[in-house]
């Protein structure tokens, strides 16, 4: 007799279901209590315990000792690994079997010598499926071996996620041992689920909904858990309702296997190489089992550490490449941060990345994949596109915490005008689950709906690995293509953007960079770190330049490839977004300063050989090599070395007649035999010395009603020297003023600087026309404190909040003294308590001929969440500043008027910020900063945090930087502001010799226009005979520009190239009497290719 239809309550029929499929109610009589059936313990367990990450043959060779169910190991970093012997029953016989295995620590199982299943509890990877249908044939016992990590999926926080880590921590094993599966249970398991989903998800005002909550009633109805018989009748009515088709316009879904792995964040770099294999081998196992299934993956270094670790596994990779399962995306060697690295970096991160993926893989990438960095540069698009690279996918600016950004699928147009197409999953995640409540939010939150009808859909366990779950794919297969929902294909990058683009007439575009409105701190955070980066981006150029004039110059030089891409490949792994940002636990962050005092250290040792190689068979004496590796002439003064281990400040011109990149040579004989002597002699490009003249040191009154009295140096120092004067209580030359203040003035006849007593800039002059810098009653240079107590990501974020508590550091009078007493230099430094327990030494110097104020920085920083700052109020009144990005400048606000403005209130720069108005401007240099504001007519730089999670030690101790300001007139552009930040970054090399030196200055290559910088000169990645170099030059005005650019060099032949070095088959350059001649258009990035010839020695 059948039952009769009954009314039925939504929430108690949905909860009635619900409890049918839960782990934790009901689960002796429910659906989910009989996933698995018999079980019994594994036969033997026993474990070894190492502070080392071993490879698995040397670890199954140790001394293993019983081990139980239970037992704790530990602590934080160190590995167990464990031995399982295991016993399949007779009975099981024509069942599937599974080692449940369930840890606190992500497990590796290993059989037969090669890992076949990661195990991460965390990650819903709790068992291995040792047969899917035990044979009569089949082995009955077997031996596994698990290594268990002495870390989670997401490190070892201590109380939180990210916290610093617990170096205590202990781990165990809570399940081991063998378990039938049921794999009927399962399936009507993930379709009850999917219903429940569904019911939810479209509401109870969708007709929709109904239907999927009552054929799941209707399935807990006829499906009697306890009897295998009834389910049948259930997976009948769950394949009727799916089987229900969606119309022809329902939204398709990419859906992509994936897995974010951070190369370096919560965990080290060795536990990354592990939580790659964990996680890949897993991968490769649901690639086996679904050929319709595609994984997709990035980072060229991962691969690589697992080709050398993992050869086995990554022989799989390769194979399953080759069928068009494994889709490597990304191009880059890792996901690095998108504000921070340079623009040659950023190049660097794409030629070595795609050359990996062509050389292991046969192919390049087509899509720029970087999901989860904190922010993405304006120079992006043309670097992408130059590096055959059309399509962009990430989704961090969903995290904007301000302004929703507009779109999901648009064009992104970079500043020289490149576009590519650009899409953000619009469920606004990597790390989907497969869920209905994912695939429905996919559709509705997407802000291209009538625009694009594809989205992408990635889903696998990210940030620590883990990856895609059979579940999930299975979850995925079953919503194909059901009424209701959007259609789901499992599919690939390339058929997501050929969707895309195929249909991308309507799509908007958006000009200018990806500003993320979260993790401002990140600029400012672990400052060494930062530094190093500048400075090895700095070193691995000039190893570079001196190395390819080198290998002009003697044919006997052999470049260093190797040596310099495994440096390259160094500093690029340090770029990952979670590195350089300084956003990782303290073991990274060493790991990170090691990287760079390798790199220092191997860089240093190949300059010395370069410029051993410039100076073979020079006669002359032994002495120092000067190189100018920037394409415009300067004159620097420079600490000299003298015989006996001495040094004297000299004025060292740039060698050369046009100067760029050029050498001269300075004998030790020929030095100033003590600071004060008259001159300084360098070689000159003909060959001259060039003679500059020391300036005595003059004593000003410092009473304001007298300062017009005041005679010495007539108005300030000429182009020979720099006059310093202060103000004293008692001069020699000058009976005792009435008033004293102790104020010091710095001229040099470009620029004067006056610092009052506690070491704030009162003034800064522009000689010439007299223009005062300084804002009217305000000071410079004034050190600002604030509050740092972000709302949750503490290394990450600096709250707009933390404006309001503004603390200026007040110095005490007196403390300024004089440094050097003018003439190549002058300076005043002074003391500055911070804190109880931070204070600062500064150096004010001002060189002759330099139109800067330099502020040499050393800081001792104990601090807790404080944020300290310097200020330079201007007296400059301007709507937007710019700032230098990678290749070029852009502009922001200077002004709140929108949210979109005032979510801007903590912004990056490279070298440089400047606030101009017409006809006069001031910029703020920097040697190693990327934090940097101007809010109305206040530069700031951003000088130091102090987080304490992930790493509580982050930014203690001592710190060295400086910055620089300098007034202008006219234009930025016009007034050399690029030109001086680029010099403050790149001082004359000054390189002793073994040998003799040259006689005789030559230059390289110069540049006819300003506004066009020669960026990197290098060896050709393929470099027949070794004898092509690459050179890489932009526009940086922004301006159309045709120029010259003049080599020295021999060369045969010149064409334009890609930034992968590839022909463009348009781009020969006739040479004109050593000169190529090249247009630019805003910003606009450009390659050549010099072929040389043999030089005749």
């Amino acid at each position: 007799m059948a039952v009769a239809p009954a009314l039925k309550h939504w929430r108690t029929t949905l909860e009635r279901v619900e409890k049918f499929v839960s782990p934790l109610y009901f689960a002796d009589c429910n659906l989910r209590g009989r996933l698995f059936g018999d079980s019994c313990p594994v036969a033997a367990l026993s474990s070894f315990l190492t502070p080392e990450r071993l490879p698995y043959q040397e670890a199954v060779q140790q001394d293993f000792r019983p081990a139980h169910v239970g037992d704790s190991f530990g602590p934080t970093w160190w590995t167990c690994w464990f031995r399982v012997e295991l016993t399949i029953p007779e009975a099981w016989v024509g069942q599937e079997v599974h080692l449940r295995w369930e840890s606190d620590g992500e497990g590796l199982v290993w059989r037969d010598g090669e890992p076949v299943q990661g195990l991460t509890k965390e990650g819903e990877k709790t068992s291995y499926v040792l047969t899917d249908r035990l044979g009569e044939g089949d082995p009955r016992s077997l031996t596994l071996y698990v290594e268990v990590a002495c870390s989670g999926l997401l490190g070892a926080g201590k109380g939180s996620m990210i916290a610093a880590p617990d170096p205590e921590k202990r781990f165990q094993v809570s399940r081991a041992e063998l378990a039938v599966f049921r794999r009927h249970v399962y399936e009507l398991l993930v379709d009850l689920e999917l219903l429940l989903g569904m019911a939810k998800g479209l509401g109870e005002d969708n007709q929709r909904s109904f239907q999927a909550l009552y054929t799941a009633n209707q399935i807990v109805n006829v499906c009697d858990p306890a009897q295998p018989e009834t389910f049948p009748v259930a997976q009948a009515l769950a394949s009727r309702f799916f089987g229900q088709r969606g119309g022809e316009s329902q939204h398709t879904i990419h859906a992509m296997g994936h897995c974010h792995i951070d190369t370096a964040w919560l965990w080290p770099f060795k536990e990354t190489v592990r939580k790659c294999a964990r996680s890949w081998v897993t991968a490769v196992r649901l690639m086996e089992q679904n050929p319709e299934f595609i994984f997709v993956c990035s980072q060229a270094q991962q691969l690589e550490w697992v080709k050398i670790h993992y050869p086995g596994l990554y022989a799989r990779l390769q194979e399953f490449a080759d069928r068009g399962q494994f889709a490597p995306v990304g191009g880059t060697w890792v996901e690095m941060d998108g504000n921070l690295p340079s623009g040659e970096a950023m190049v660097r991160q794409f030629l070595q990345g795609q050359n990996f993926f062509l050389q292991e893989f046969g192919k390049r990438c087509s899509e720029f994949w970087l999901p989860d960095t904190f922010g993405y540069s304006a120079q992006l698009p043309q670097i992408m596109r130059s590096c055959g690279i059309r399509h962009f996918l990430t989704q961090k600016l969903s995290w904007n915490l301000v302004n929703s950004f507009p779109h999901h699928t648009f064009f992104w147009e970079g500043l020289d005008g490149s576009r590519v197409l650009a899409h953000f999953p619009p469920g606004d995640s990597y790390g989907m689950q497969g869920c209905v409540e994912e695939v429905l939010k996919t559709v509705a939150q997407n802000r291209d709906k009538g625009r694009t009808n594809h989205s992408a859909f990635l889903f696998g366990f990210g940030d620590g690995g883990g990856g895609p779950t059979q579940t999930m794919v299975d979850r995925l297969k079953r919503l194909r293509n059901t009424d209701g929902l959007p259609r789901v294909q499992l599919s690939s990058p390339g058929r997501l953007f050929s969707a895309l683009e195929s249909d991308s007439g309507q799509l908007c575009t958006w000009v200018g960079e990806l500003f993320l409105e979260l993790h401002n701190g990140t600029y400012t955070t672990h400052a060494q770190i930062k530094k190093g980066n500048r400075e090895c981006e700095r070193i691995l150029h000039d190893v570079e330049l001196l190395s390819s004039l080198a290998l002009a110059r003697s044919a006997r030089f052999l470049y260093p490839a190797a040596q310099l891409q495994g440096l390259w490949r160094l500093l690029l792994l340090n770029q990952f977004h979670d590195v350089v940002t300084g956003s990782c636990i303290q073991l990274v962050a060493e790991e990170a300063m090691c990287h760079y005092e390798d790199i220092r250290s191997h860089g240093n040792t190949l300059l010395s050989a370069a410029a051993a190689a410039l100076c073979a068979g020079e006669p002359g004496p032994e002495g120092l090599l000067i190189v100018n590796t920037l394409p415009w002439k300067r004159a620097e003064v420079l600490a000299l070395p003298r015989p006996g281990g001495a040094h004297s400040l000299g004025l060292v011109p740039s060698p050369g007649d046009s100067a760029q990149h050029g050498l001269c040579s300075c004998s030790h004989p020929r030095l100033p035999a003590a600071p004060a002597a008259p001159t300084a002699c360098v070689s000159s490009a003909r060959g001259e010395c060039w003679h500059v003249h020391g300036v005595r040191l003059s004593w000003a009154i410092p009473n304001r009603c007298l300062r017009s009295r005041w005679r010495g140096g007539a108005g300030g120092a000429g182009p020979g020297g720099c006059w310093l004067r202060e103000a004293r209580a008692h001069s020699a030359r000058r009976p005792p003023p009435t008033e004293t203040d102790g104020a010091v003035t710095l001229d040099n006849g470009i620029i004067r600087a006056r610092l009052d007593p506690t070491g704030c800039l009162t003034s800064l002059v522009l000689v010439a026309s007299g223009r005062e810098a300084i804002a009217e009653g305000a000071m410079g240079n004034q050190f600002v404190l604030f509050e740092d107590v972000p709302l949750y990501w503490d290394a990450w974020d600096v709250m707009d909040y933390h404006l309001e508590t503004r603390k200026p550091v007040l110095g005490q009078a007196g403390t300024l003294a004089v440094g050097t007493e003018g003439g190549m230099r002058g300076s005043a430094w002074f003391l500055l308590q911070i804190s109880p327990s931070s204070w600062l030494r500064q150096e004010v110097m001002l060189d002759v001929g330099c139109p800067y104020v330099r502020f040499h920085t050393e800081v001792h920083w104990h601090e807790a969440h404080k944020f300290l700052k310097v200020e330079f109020p201007a007296r400059v009144r301007s709507p937007q500043a710019t700032y230098e990005v990678q290749f070029g400048h852009l502009q922001r606000p200077t002004h709140y008027n929108t949210s979109w403005d005032w979510a801007r209130f903590e912004v990056w720069a490279h070298r440089w910020a400047d606030l101009s108005e017409h006809g006069f401007g001031l910029a703020l240099l920097n040697d190693c900063k990327y934090g940097v504001s101007v809010r109305g007519s206040v530069l700031s730089l951003s000088l130091l945090r102090a987080p304490k999670a992930p790493d509580a030690t982050a930014d203690m101790g001592r710190h060295e930087f400086t910055y620089a300001l300098m007034p202008h007139q006219g234009s930025f552009q016009d007034a050399g502001v690029i030109q001086a930040a680029y010099s403050l970054n790149f001082p004359l090399l000054v390189l002793p010799v073994p040998g003799p030196a040259p006689t005789a200055a030559w230059s390289a290559f110069s540049v006819s226009s300003p506004a066009v910088v020669v960026e990197t000169v290098k060896q050709a990645e393929a470099s027949p005979e070794g004898r092509r170099l690459v050179l890489r030059l932009y526009e940086a005005h922004g301006s159309h520009v045709d120029c010259w650019l003049h080599t020295s060099l021999p060369v045969e032949e010149a064409f334009l190239c890609d930034l992968l070095e590839r022909r463009d088959p348009a781009g020969l350059l006739p040479l004109q009497d050593t000169r190529l001649k090249l247009a630019f258009s805003p910003f606009q990035v450009r390659s050549l290719v010099l072929v040389l010839r043999s030089p005749a020695n």
